[in-house]
């Protein structure tokens, strides 16, 4: 092998090695169809008031809905009527609706998904804070992405360092941080890294150093 051939050659390598170093760390997103899921907050949520909750009941579709707990509470579905949502865990919940269908369904399986929280307001808030037009807090909604939280905080601002944005996310484990790319989302529509969002999620724009 000759020496122009070495050199580019470790041209080359050195250029796939960059490019490994510079991918960004990013939350797992789920595939086409399939849920986010809950976050570690919404799993051990004590649901409110003002909680929209959508109840599966697995093969029968028509004994499932969605719809906000009421100010008694309750949420009423069919055969069963009203059951009480206010203060228990989702999957609480879905156990005490299986209970009660077992009078009418064989064998059922309930799943109980929050898709709005309103109740316990620290929990389910998005927050955006650093270079963008106000430090906002705001409240979750599914399907939420970092682009959505941004552009209702009016923006970055012009002294922003949009490619060293951060998404703060608590899990099972720890606290993580993953990457985010303001600059190559606004400036160059690479959507990358707009993930989807969780409830509690906190993202920075920090300014840049000149």
């Amino acid at each position: 092998m000759t020496a122009y051939f070495k050199v580019l050659l470790a041209c080359i390598l050195g250029g796939m090695v960059g490019c490994a170093l510079n991918e960004p760390r990013l939350p797992v997103q789920p595939a086409v169809g399939e849920s986010l899921g809950p976050s570690v907050l919404i799993d051990s949520y004590k649901m409110s008031v003002g909680d929209v909750v959508k109840v599966n009941v697995w093969k029968n579709p028509e004994l499932s809905l969605s719809e906000p707990i009421r100010p008694d509470g309750k949420i009423s579905l069919p055969l069963i009527g009203d059951v009480m949502a206010v203060g228990y865990t989702p999957v609480e919940l879905a156990a005490n609706i299986e209970k009660r269908l077992t009078a009418y369904v064989k064998t059922p399986n309930v799943t109980v998904i929050l898709t709005s929280l309103q109740g316990q307001e620290f929990l389910s808030r998005i927050r955006v804070t650093g270079a963008v037009g106000q430090n906002l807090s705001i409240a979750y909604h599914q399907g939420m992405t970092v682009l959505d939280a941004v552009l209702a905080a009016g923006s970055v601002d012009l002294f922003a360092d949009g490619n060293s944005t951060k998404l703060h996310r608590r899990t099972a484990a720890s606290n993580e941080t993953y990457d985010i790319r303001l600059d190559d989302i606004m400036e160059k529509g690479d959507m990358t890294t707009n993930v989807l969002l969780l409830p509690g999620d906190v993202i920075t724009v920090p300014e840049r150093t000149f």
